[in-house]
């Protein structure tokens, strides 16, 4: 596409309603006013917050710029952070550059918290311009006409209320509506949009449709039984999705009705007379299906796969304790990943004695739990060697600290990773 892309922020790029509802509550408390109910309050997101208190509340002139003050302390502080970019934002953004398009946000929020949201999100490397509302003037054609340079080609002001829609239409520029935000369909298309987008992917199907979508990203989690895997794997999804990354997870063995059926036999008390090649030879299988099935459609496609779980637990599981050795793991598994490999494995370093007695204390140990502490010991010795070994893929956390301790490491890692990726 030769051209630009410019977007609203609220209810186009991010999902702000926590944060703006909970400052308008905070400034109607602080002025001694009936907090809004929640009809009002939705009426907040998208028109200029000055001219929204005046329209929706009631107030003077003096009054809103009273409120708008008041609602900016508690905003700046801790209300930007109480927003998510939307699923699919961020795989959206980047097929757009991938076309030629070049991007920019347009929005009648001050410069300030706009600035604070773009850049805590990790958004702004993403964007050639940003432009806010100035000194209480948030007219939206204003704001396109100002984002853009002589000659712009074509461009698409995408928004969901019938302020962006409007302001594209006095620039004398194309109107994408969405009508995954705070506008419906009705008021996008009596206002001007052109077309309409359920979904930020659809955003860039409309746009872009001949170009593919830019490789996402593979992340496994790798530990000892008992390392916290569950609770933290769950951290990581939930903040990669508050994040605007659209993320698949699976697990090892399973995520796929065949390798659910494979983990079964595995992790079976009953099955104490499988064999060590055997027990290798069944996680290579249910890896084979869940690469071909689930990761490689879901990293073509833009998305970030999290996976409990993959190869390097049978290098350290059957390679180290089992003692078939590494090498011949990971011959066993060629076939199986026939190249695939985590972009960066997520290791939660723990002493294994320790990892064990909190998984014991939580449920009945499983087939692999019950061996004995030798195989414990050589997995957990395989497991540094291998962290040694692919440092750079290897991004080693402390587990052996309190869960918001673990959480913090670990996302200070990954998404440092994810974003340097993308820029």
């Amino acid at each position: 596409m030769n051209g630009w892309v410019l977007f609203d922020l609220d209810g186009t790029l991010t999902r702000s309603e926590e944060g703006i509802w909970n400052g308008v509550r905070y400034t109607a408390e602080k002025m001694g006013r009936p907090v809004p109910g929640a009809e009002t309050l939705r009426r907040f997101i998208g028109p200029p917050l000055e001219w929204s208190f005046r329209e929706y509340m009631g107030m003077t002139p003096e009054e809103a710029r009273q409120a708008q003050t008041i609602y900016r302390e508690r905003y700046q502080a801790v209300g930007y952070l109480e927003n998510r970019v939307y699923p699919g934002v961020r795989a959206a953004l980047r097929r757009l550059r991938k076309s030629g398009a070049r991007l920019g946000v347009v929005t009648g929020k001050p410069i300030g918290p706009t600035r604070m949201i773009l850049d805590h999100f990790g958004l702004s490397p993403l964007l050639e311009t940003v432009v806010s509302a100035t000194d209480g003037h948030a007219e939206k054609e204003h704001l396109i006409r100002e984002a853009l340079p002589e000659n712009p080609g074509e461009v698409w002001m995408v928004g969901d209320r019938r302020f962006d829609m409007e302001g594209a239409v006095k620039a004398g520029v194309h109107a994408l509506g969405v009508t995954y935000g705070y506008g419906d369909e009705e008021e996008l298309l009596s206002s001007g949009a052109e077309r309409l987008a359920a979904s930020p992917r659809e955003i860039a199907d409309l746009l872009c449709p001949e170009t593919p979508w830019e490789r996402g990203a593979f992340l496994s989690m790798e530990g000892m039984d008992g390392s916290g895997k569950g609770t933290q794997i769950q951290v990581l999804r939930e903040t990669l999705e508050r994040y605007g990354w659209e993320v698949v997870s699976c697990r090892e063995p399973g995520g796929t009705a065949i390798g659910e059926k494979i983990r079964q036999i595995l992790l079976d008390r009953e099955n104490s007379a499988m064999t060590d090649i055997t027990e290798a030879l069944l996680y290579a299988a249910a890896r084979a299906q869940l690469v071909r099935e689930v990761i490689r459609p879901a990293v073509t496609d833009g998305r970030v796969v999290l996976c409990d779980r993959f190869v390097d637990s049978s290098a350290a599981y059957q390679g180290g304790g089992r003692q078939l050795g590494v090498d011949l793991v990971r011959k066993i598994n060629e076939p199986a990943l026939a190249g695939t490999m985590p972009d960066w494995t997520v290791w939660l370093d723990i002493d294994h004695q320790r990892a064990l007695r909190r998984r014991c204390a939580v449920s009945e140990p499983d087939r692999i739990e019950l061996a004995d502490n030798g195989f414990h010991t050589r997995t957990e010795q395989a497991y540094r060697d291998l962290a040694a070994a692919e440092a750079d893929r290897f991004l080693t956390v402390n587990a052996d600290q309190d869960r918001e301790a673990v959480s913090a490491e670990m996302m200070n890692q990954v998404l440092a990773r994810l974003m340097e990726a993308e820029r």
